[in-house]
């Protein structure tokens, strides 16, 4: 059969495409624009325009979805976990056995621990939403994603093989942050096991992030501690505090006397408008913590609130050595035993200076 006798059949084919097809594609390979333009305008130079511009505007638009979608979620975290509740008053309230219920600590405290958390939400949804967006944005481009998953996936094991310090670090910080176990302004004590001696640091906390913790220690020192490493925290300064005085009297004094007197002058410290608001509860005094040679040690326990054990304690010392002096209640003395034929101690000279050995 001679090529010419081809022409008519190729004819009756090529009128059979329809113009649709012509300027868009084939089924399921044409655009929805350049399908919807043909239809509009029934201009096939106008549809392959639009039809080269296609792809551009979906990536553009899947960019647009993705910081909509960024912009919506983070408003949510924020306002779900960033929007520190109103207090009804400005006041600390105190429950029963000392624990703070509401107050301008509490809040703040609160408010903080929301805001970390709200920020380490926030990042980690921006993560996911544009790696997802950018693997959407390479399928458009026609770039074969089936290598590229599988190169991450073999880097990511990797990196958590080589970097599981760091994983830990991160880790470890998020549920502290979850748990809130401390935060900035808190007085910890952090060590590296449980139970064990040595290794501990202990201070304010003055940064916390994910994966360091900073403490500035009584002497000014500065400490970063990974995260990772802490094994145990002792928290100083959360709910309430206790400040623990053994004070030691002769062991001849009169224990319900020397009680008394403890007893009452830290209750007059508790009645007073500048002590009242930092002493919790009613000061008790345990009774004989100790019983030793020449001396015993009496136990006074004082509930404070956070941080202020300490300077309560330093006042209530004052207090007490001055009302047992006054009271007549005497400290015990530190005694020296000599043995038997050791020459006798020397006896300092009374008089003034300058007597009989200065007069020779």
């Amino acid at each position: 059969m001679s090529p010419l006798a081809l022409l008519p059949a190729a004819a009756s084919v090529h009128s059979q495409v329809s113009p649709e097809t012509q300027a868009c594609g084939p089924r399921g390979e044409r655009s929805w624009l350049c399908s919807t333009v043909f239809r509009v305008t029934d201009n096939e130079r106008a549809s392959e325009i639009v039809d080269a511009f296609a792809k551009p505007l979906r990536i553009v638009l899947i960019l647009l979805v993705a910081w909509i979608v960024t912009a919506l979620v983070g408003r949510i975290i924020r306002r779900i976990l960033a929007t520190p509740p109103k207090p009804k008053n400005n006041k600390e309230k105190k429950a029963p056995f000392g624990f703070i219920d509401t107050g301008g600590v509490a809040s703040a405290r609160r408010a903080q621990r929301a805001r970390t958390m709200a920020d380490v939400l926030g990042r980690l949804a921006n993560a996911v939403i544009w790696g997802i967006a950018i693997l959407v944005v390479l399928g458009e481009l026609g770039i074969n994603l089936a290598p590229l998953i599988a190169g991450a996936g073999v880097l990511g094991i990797a990196l958590g093989f080589g970097a599981q310090s760091l994983v830990r670090d991160f880790l470890s910080g998020f549920f502290m942050l979850v748990e809130d176990q401390f935060g900035v302004g808190d007085v910890i004590d952090v060590g590296g096991a449980v139970g064990g001696a040595g290794g501990g640091v202990s201070g304010t906390v003055e940064g916390v992030s994910l994966r360091t913790t900073r403490l500035r220690d009584v002497e000014g020192v500065v400490w970063h501690v990974p995260n990772g490493e802490i094994k145990r925290v002792g928290n100083k300064s959360q709910q309430w505090s206790r400040a623990l005085l053994d004070i030691e009297v002769d062991r001849d004094t009169d224990v319900a006397d020397a009680i008394r007197v403890i007893k009452e002058t830290a209750d007059a410290m508790w009645h007073e408008d500048g002590w009242r608001d930092a002493i919790l509860m009613e000061p008790d005094v345990w009774g004989i913590e100790e019983l030793g040679a020449q001396s015993m040690k009496l136990r006074l326990v004082v509930q404070t609130l956070p941080l202020e054990q300490w300077r309560v304690a330093r006042e209530l010392r004052a207090r007490i050595k001055a009302a047992l002096d006054e009271a007549g209640i005497e400290t015990p003395h530190d005694t020296v035993t000599y043995r038997r034929g050791d020459p006798p101690p020397p006896v300092a000279e009374e008089g003034p200076a300058g007597g009989a050995e200065g007069d020779r």
